[in-house]
């Protein structure tokens, strides 16, 4: 048997637009993270809490998935000797999957990134910036359509990029914020369970959960699993066609273990709740390889990337179990015991979910892949959630409240 899901390209982005004004955007995360509000999204209707009660709303014995990315100190301010500001802004390695091995590389690194500036800075000439005893060269080694490859070197040598980072760079708020990083953004831009470095953006879902909800969780019986998808600069760019069909998802990184797939599995029988897009595309995206993996011949090799068209054709009829099965032993078979690679999953109205019971998310800019996503999941229906949070007061985008919807 097999199934199709229909191409979406007509879709129009002019109707997933609404009316966000300045003064409805968070600019400054709550004192404490849980007591940001919760719209819940349930049976048809809409029900209000804080983020201190969600378990209250949550399914019995719940799956809720985690991004455990952890915000890398992108953005890196170098001075001209004129006076002159250039700011480079680091989207991730050049010419690697792997960024958690990547930023772990010492003396240099090729990186991709985008330069603030740019043209004040004559490309055969390096930047430098020092801290002390550490100095931090850069050297334009290409200009591309989209942004630029800078080689970056330092000493001393033994220095990991990712110690460079931390010590030269800055957190990169997005620029909605319209305001700079201070002392506060470097622990409240993160989750409490931010581990594997390599975003740009937080997965800011899970900004809500405080180390007290989680105890809480777990004390509900609501289980948790960690997967890992490096959120990307793309994560902020609008769709600028009028037809879907000619946006260009961005691609992200996504890291998952034996463990993390072996956990799923046994708990498909229950609720599996994505906290945030990022996890939500990350399950999603497993389902979608172990389909490839599974419909492939078995003696020429797999692309495990995804394209954001994937699934928007007729495909076999397997289940989730399956794929699962199939992808678990693919990952058994690689060196590292971890899949590796990019997606580029592009989620709309049409798309039928495969892993995904219920989303917990923030509420996100109109005419944004994140928006469509979310209407994907509930249908119409998020209209009336987000003209509800504007009338009732609630906060929006990255330090904004939040909802959980459950399908």
């Amino acid at each position: 048997m097999t199934n199709t899901i229909p191409f979406p390209g007509d879709l129009s982005i002019s109707d997933f637009g609404y009316d966000l004004t300045e003064d409805k955007i968070a600019r400054h995360p709550l004192e404490l993270r849980d007591q940001s509000k919760l719209l819940v999204w349930k049976d048809q209707r809409i029900q209000e809490g804080l983020y201190e009660g969600i378990a209250g709303f949550l399914p019995d014995n719940s799956l809720l998935v985690f991004n455990d990315s952890r915000v890398m100190e992108a953005r890196i301010l170098f001075h001209k000797p004129s006076g002159g500001q250039i700011e480079i802004f680091c989207l991730g390695p050049f010419a690697s999957h792997d960024i958690s091995k990547s930023i772990m590389q010492t003396g240099s690194i090729l990186w991709t990134c985008l330069i603030g500036g740019a043209f004040k800075w004559k490309s055969a000439k390096s930047l430098s910036k020092v801290l002390g005893e550490i100095k931090l060269d850069a050297r334009i080694i290409e200009k591309r359509a989209d942004d630029f490859v800078v080689e970056f070197s330092w000493s001393p040598a033994f220095l990991s990029f990712a110690e460079i980072l931390s010590k030269m760079g800055t957190i990169p708020l997005p620029p909605y914020l319209k305001r700079s990083a201070d002392t506060l953004d470097s622990e409240r831009y993160q989750t409490v369970y931010a581990r594997e470095s390599g975003s740009v953006a937080a997965p800011t879902a899970g900004l809500h959960f405080s180390k007290k909800l989680l105890d809480n969780l777990s004390f509900r019986n609501i289980h948790s699993l960690y997967l890992t998808l490096h959120v990307g600069a793309g994560t902020f760019m609008p769709v600028k066609t009028e037809k879907i069909s000619g946006h260009h998802m961005h691609e992200e990184f996504i890291e998952v273990g034996v463990p993390a797939v072996e956990n799923l599995i046994s708990r498909l029988h229950e609720p599996v709740i994505a906290v945030g897009t990022t996890s939500l595309r990350t399950l999603e995206t497993l389902y979608w390889l172990g389909l490839k993996i599974r419909s492939h011949n078995k003696n020429s090799p797999v692309d495990l990337s995804l394209d954001q068209w994937y699934p928007y054709q007729t495909f076999p009829d397997i289940s989730v179990k399956e794929s699962l099965l199939s992808l678990l032993d693919w990952i058994q078979q690689q060196p590292d015991k971890k899949l590796i690679t990019k997606t580029q999953l592009f989620i709309v109205p049409g798309y039928q979910f495969k892993i995904v019971k219920g989303l917990i998310t923030n509420f996100h800019q109109p005419y944004s892949t994140l928006l469509l996503l979310v209407a994907a999941l509930v249908g119409p229906a998020w209209k009336k959630v987000y003209s509800f949070a504007l009338e009732h007061g609630y906060r929006f985008l990255s330090y904004g409240d939040g909802c959980l919807f459950l399908s």
